[in-house]
Parts: C-alpha cells; sequence; structure tokens
C-alpha cells in the first residue's frame, strides 16, 4: 500500500526525495546516451573496416549473438525480454543505418542498391 502524505512537512520530505530520485534517473539517462554515442563509434570503426575488406554489412550470426545475450541478461537481472529485444532491435537498426553510409558512401551508392548487393 502506498502512504499518503498527511501534512505539509511529509508532502516537502516526498517532493525532496522525488527531486533526488530524478537527478538520479537524469545522471542515468546522461550516462546512458553517452554510452549509446561510443557504441555508435565503435560501428563506425567497424564499418571502415568492413568497407575496406569488402565484408557484408549485414552480419546475421552477429546479430543472434546479440539477441541471445540480452535475452541472458535480461533473464539473469528480472528484466523484460520483450524490452530488451526490442531495445537491440532499435540499436541494430541504427547500427545497420551507420553502417549502410560509411560503406557505401565511397562507391556512390546508397543503402537501397547496398540491400540489392546483399541479395
Amino acid at each position: 500500500m502506498i502512504a499518503v502524505a498527511t501534512n505539509d512537512q511529509e508532502v516537502a520530505s516526498s517532493e525532496l526525495k522525488l527531486a533526488k530520485l530524478r537527478a538520479d534517473l537524469d545522471y542515468v539517462d546522461s550516462r546512458l546516451m553517452e554510452i549509446v554515442r561510443a557504441r555508435i563509434e565503435v560501428i563506425e570503426q567497424i564499418a571502415v573496416l568492413k568497407q575496406h575488406y569488402d565484408i557484408p554489412m549485414m552480419q546475421p550470426g552477429r546479430m543472434r549473438v546479440v539477441h541471445e545475450r540480452a535475452q541472458r541478461f535480461a533473464d539473469e537481472h528480472r528484466l523484460s525480454p520483450e524490452f530488451l529485444r526490442s531495445l537491440y532491435d532499435l540499436l541494430i537498426g541504427e547500427a545497420c543505418r551507420v553502417e549502410d553510409e560509411i560503406i557505401y558512401a565511397d562507391a556512390g551508392q546508397t543503402p537501397d542498391h547496398a540491400v540489392e548487393k546483399q541479395r
């Protein structure tokens, strides 16, 4: 059951606690965005390597490994596997977009051509 504040002092105290927790959440969100930025920087390096060695952008085996690792993490930490799968689908989608831009930029191709090349 949730306790309801009964006086002004309790309300003020709860507002301070809420403000502190929101500040904590803002800090975690800031770290999360920095980690996403760092992930994109690694993806850019991977794309340059794939371009140099003519490695296909799409690596289904790698995607499977990433999803399996997220599933294990969800199971071990009591998180929603569906949430982590959706999150990784977004991250992988952005990785593909970034890699397409880099891999096919010098060839004068667009990601649409890249998809055709993969088939």
